[in-house]
């Protein structure tokens, strides 16, 4: 499993990049692993999609072309806006203020300029409510998408209001998930998500 992920961050950030012939011997040595977690990794990566075992030729790296990421912010925006229906009417009290602690913190490393924390802060917020639409096939393609999207991305430079406008966009969820709003949270996470992309769109 570690290898798998190992693996998987490395394609994803182009260390091994598309086309890339990957060798069980040479991935042994680069890792420093035996061949049998190498043909595991492997395999578990090929039915996601990242590499491709061609007959008589051996595995290649697939990669994420600019139009897998586009179609892929399509689809997170879909399942996160299903999620945040299921979160706003299945949420517990518990999550609630775990929710709100959450905000409380991206508020402090937003006012701090802290863009790597609250970036941190930013995945955290998400994935509780992926929690807490109690449903487990949902959160676990939610948060693939999250790895595929947060590593496929070049370094980038942030204007000086970026922080400020994410947050602000992460308040409008939350008071919406407070009111038990479950349209307006939705509204909030798709003008959040739409935001996101456009921001991100020049990355690739």
């Amino acid at each position: 499993e570690n290898l798998y992920n190992r693996l998987q961050m490395d394609i994803i950030q182009g260390i091994h990049p598309a086309g890339k012939k990957l060798t069980e011997q040479s991935l042994c040595q680069q890792y420093s692993v035996s061949r049998t977690p190498v043909r595991e990794a492997l395999r578990q990566l090929e039915t996601e999609g990242l590499v491709e075992n061609i007959p008589n030729r051996g595995a290649f790296v697939v990669g994420f072309s600019k139009q897998d990421i586009e179609d892929m912010y399509e689809l997170r925006k879909a399942y996160e806006l299903q999620a945040v229906r299921w979160a706003i009417r299945r949420i517990t009290e518990d999550e609630l203020e775990e929710l709100g602690e959450i905000f409380e913190f991206m508020e402090f490393y937003t006012h701090k300029g802290d863009i790597d924390k609250m970036l941190n802060i930013n995945t955290n917020f998400h994935q509780l409510i992926y929690t807490a639409s109690r449903n487990k096939m949902l959160r676990q393609v939610l948060s693939s998408y999250q790895v595929y999207i947060k590593y496929s991305r070049s370094p980038r430079s942030y204007d000086e209001h970026y922080l400020e406008v994410v947050l602000e966009e992460h308040r409008k969820i939350y008071q919406a998930f407070l009111a038990g709003d479950e349209d307006g949270a939705v509204q909030a996470m798709e003008e959040h998500m739409e935001n996101s992309r456009l921001r991100k769109s020049d990355e690739f």
